[in-house]
């Protein structure tokens, strides 16, 4: 017995030691991407209209925020996430901006994969920060097609292109400038969307 104790000892001081060198978790902070709704305005198209996820690379569809620094390679923010990942984050702030809208008065998403005689279909090509002369500013870039459920035809396309600058280089007001880039993109896509569809719809 006596031999047993410094056994069990030196075991437990053993363990405890090997706890406290563990990695500690990474303490995150979540973000989500900020937003200023449209104006209402009296209902226009009586087609409806899906959004799909935007297509996107590996690196984007993720929940980092993305940076790029001077030169090509591509990073991300420590310590910081989206809520969600960028494409459903871009796909969700446009349908809230549709709705906002109301001109178009059914916009539902491809999660939901409700009737809709046309539908959005987009690559994200875009959705990152950037640095010039130590000035951050995001930048969002999104390649577009108004399609005709069924037959699938392209009905328009468009590239849509956002740059906006931070108010400084921290991370909160990278967030911010990402928040307006979505606002513009939003905007100039709803009215783009709302022109090419009663142009082209036939009921």
């Amino acid at each position: 017995m006596s031999l047993f104790r410094p056994l069990l000892a030196l075991l437990l001081s053993g363990l405890l030691g090997a706890c406290s060198i563990l990695p500690k978790s990474e303490v995150l902070s979540i973000y989500r991407l900020p937003a200023q709704p449209l104006a209402s305005q009296p209902p226009a198209a009586n087609w409806a209209l899906r959004v799909n996820k935007p297509y996107s690379s590996q690196l984007l569809d993720s929940t980092r925020i993305a940076v790029l620094p001077p030169g090509d390679q591509i990073s991300a923010y420590q310590g910081v996430r989206w809520s969600d990942r960028a494409p459903l984050l871009l796909r969700d702030r446009l349908i809230d901006a549709f709705r906002d809208d109301a001109r178009i008065a059914a916009v539902s998403s491809d999660d939901s994969r409700l009737h809709a005689e046309l539908e959005l279909s987009s690559d994200l090509r875009a959705f990152h920060s950037e640095y010039w002369d130590g000035r951050a500013e995001a930048r969002i870039l999104l390649d577009v097609r108004l399609v005709q459920s069924g037959s699938l035809r392209i009905l328009a396309s468009r590239r849509f292109a956002v740059s906006q600058a931070a108010a400084d280089t921290s991370v909160g007001a990278v967030v911010q400038a990402f928040g307006l880039a979505a606002d513009q993109l939003a905007e100039e896509l709803v009215s783009w969307t709302l022109e090419q569809g009663q142009a082209t719809h036939k009921p």
